[in-house]
């Protein structure tokens, strides 16, 4: 009994010791922040561990984004008894034991078992296959849990005898929710810029924002009771100055960055870009507004642009912060060095403007559809010039409709590509 009261003391101290991510683990699904693509009712995820029917899953997703802590939510619910192994320390045998102890608890009391094998992609190639049969034959069920693409990292029939769920990055108001969370269990206040400024500098990570609610509260302390965070704690507790900038200001900056761009200045677009960074946007918008820019102030005077664009953006989420900085800055450099040419954002406009106001917009019947039987004999297709027939690749013959004939829509500029494009493109001045 004294055994027992000891035990129970000390499993209260080391509670109340624990870090303050592990005091705020979520009991329930409706404490889980974020993942509300996943956990909302009615969702997949959720209404397959409400009724206990989870089969093998993959969780892929950044790190402090909930994976760990939903595979123990799924523990408190589940009727199958839950292992727990960690991919950075188990071996091998380690694995045979849990799968030896499932076969026997499901031949002597019918039984399942969940297996929680974090960060899943330590395990190589044989260790993995380790799990293969006993996960095949539904012996166990295997949540994996990795911050690595399991595409890559995953043997593919492991994959493929598994769901895989994607958890996002935690938006800035949930780690927000979190920190008021975590002030809460401290006994702490914050001033709102405080939280702010904690909920920024994340990453969009819940456990990195919690170290810095206890860093920040330590260092409230020193100033005695009451608990009051202010930002002077907050960038201290992240060792970084706030860089501010309110509702107004975010406009302001990416207008300036995106027109820096467009006016050629590498060394302002850069500097914009850092300052974005730093003050916590949202990489993936400042990704986006670069492959809109691509095609709306570059378009085909450099084609590759666009491609570039594209890829620093998938580069944001696959890589992500910060070291996709990089792949931001080398898009900014190339985009504000290449030739600009808005030819094809005012040629779609002039499109759009003809296809809602220019008549019927009826499709000249020799370009119509005539592969179905009797086709011709309604005239579809009928004098079609087939622009591959022709020794120069090209077919002198009407594509717009009979009202929109005479309009021209793109014009090439003289800038990079299109000066080229110009030289080349039929009945077209620059």
């Amino acid at each position: 009994m004294s055994d027992d009261l000891f035990s129970a003391a000390a499993e209260a101290r080391l509670a109340g010791r624990s870090p303050l991510a592990a005091r705020l683990r979520p009991r329930t699904l409706d404490d889980m922040v974020g993942q509300r693509h996943l956990l909302a009712p009615g969702k997949p995820l959720r209404a397959l561990i409400d009724g206990d029917r989870l089969s093998s899953v993959i969780f892929w997703g950044p790190p402090g984004t909930g994976k760990t802590s939903l595979a123990r939510l799924i523990a408190s619910t589940t009727e199958k008894r839950f292992e727990e192994l960690s991919a950075v320390t188990a071996t091998v045998k380690d694995v045979r034991e849990v799968i030896a102890k499932a076969r026997q608890r499901l031949g002597e009391r019918g039984e399942g078992t969940i297996l929680f094998l974090d960060e899943v992609h330590r395990f190589n190639k044989a260790q993995q296959d380790t799990l293969l049969p006993a996960v095949e034959e539904g012996l166990i069920v295997l949540i994996g849990a990795t911050t690595e693409n399991p595409h890559f990292e995953v043997n593919p029939p492991l994959m493929s005898r598994s769901t895989l769920f994607r958890l996002h990055a935690l938006a800035e108001a949930d780690i927000a929710d979190l920190i008021r969370r975590g002030l809460d269990i401290e006994g702490a206040t914050a001033d709102e810029e405080a939280i702010v400024h904690l909920a920024a500098r994340s990453g969009g990570d819940g456990r990195h924002a919690l170290t810095g609610i206890e860093v920040a509260v330590a260092l409230a302390a020193e100033r005695g009771r009451p608990l009051h965070v202010t930002l002077a704690d907050a960038e201290g507790a992240v060792d970084a100055k706030a860089v501010r900038y309110g509702r107004d200001g975010h406009y302001d900056v990416i207008s300036a960055f995106i027109k820096s761009i467009r006016g050629s200045d590498a060394d302002a677009g850069l500097y914009w870009l850092a300052r974005m960074l730093e003050a916590g946007e949202d990489a993936r918008f400042i990704a986006r507004r670069l492959v809109i820019l691509a095609s709306e102030d570059i378009g085909m005077a450099d084609p590759p642009s666009l491609l570039i664009a594209n890829a620093a953006a998938q580069a944001v989420e696959f890589v992500g912060l910060p070291e996709a900085q990089l792949n931001l800055a080398q898009a900014v450099v190339h985009l504000a060095t290449a030739p600009k040419s808005n030819r094809v954002t005012t040629a779609i406009a002039a499109a759009r403007e003809a296809a809602r106001s220019a008549g019927t917009g009826e499709v000249p019947p020799h370009l119509r559809d005539a592969h179905y039987k009797g086709a011709e004999g309604l005239g579809h297709g009928v004098g079609y010039d087939y622009p591959h027939s022709n020794p120069d690749g090209h077919a002198d013959q009407q594509h717009l409709p009979d009202e929109l004939v005479d309009l021209v829509f793109y014009e090439p500029s003289s800038h990079g590509h299109e000066a080229d494009l110009a030289k080349r493109w039929p009945g077209h001045d620059t």
